[in-house]
């Protein structure tokens, strides 16, 4: 594996965990999200936090993988 996929992979990872962690915190430990958004204003910013991370989280792991199968195959 080339430094620069390494460096993709680990950066997806943590932008795609962080956010993970930011929704599972919103859910449980920031007082839970009803029909109209997050009770607190630390669960809103978690939630906020997500919506930016999973995406971006997202699609570097997906530039990553094509980029590892791109790798393995020359």
């Amino acid at each position: 594996m080339q430094p620069d996929t390494r460096k993709l992979l680990r950066t997806g990872l943590w932008i795609f965990g962080t956010g993970s962690l930011a929704i599972l915190a919103a859910f449980t430990v920031l007082g839970g999200v009803g029909r109209q958004g997050p009770h607190t204003n630390s669960g809103w910013l978690a939630l906020v936090l997500a919506m930016g991370c999973l995406p971006t989280g997202t699609l570097t792991l997906v530039l990553a993988f094509m980029k590892l199968f791109a790798d393995r195959h020359r």
